[in-house]
């Protein structure tokens, strides 16, 4: 991306997109090839881009408990009235 070019909204991008993106800004920044201001621009780029995914992350991961909570709900009250028998066993 060229200082000419307007950077794409975050909230646009996707997870695997603002990753890449970020992954870029590090390795352009590690590489010390760019001028202070440029350094700033992409590093403050790069703040956005890592608040945006932390959030993104949180967000799935309570997606997933609020599943796995559902799973164990249901699981503890499951009816077994339809499973098989079992009182032939000790005959």
């Amino acid at each position: 991306m060229t200082m000419a070019e307007e950077p794409r909204k975050i909230e646009d991008m996707t997870f695997k997109e603002a990753s890449v993106e970020l992954e870029q800004i590090v390795r352009s920044l590690e590489s010390g090839e760019l001028e202070l201001e440029e350094s700033l621009e992409r590093y403050s780029r790069g703040v956005e881009l890592l608040k945006s995914l932390r959030e993104r992350l949180a967000s799935a991961e309570q997606k997933v408990r609020v599943l796995l909570d559902a799973t164990d709900e249901g699981a503890a009250t499951t009816d077994t009235s339809s499973a098989p028998s079992t009182a032939y066993l000790n005959e």
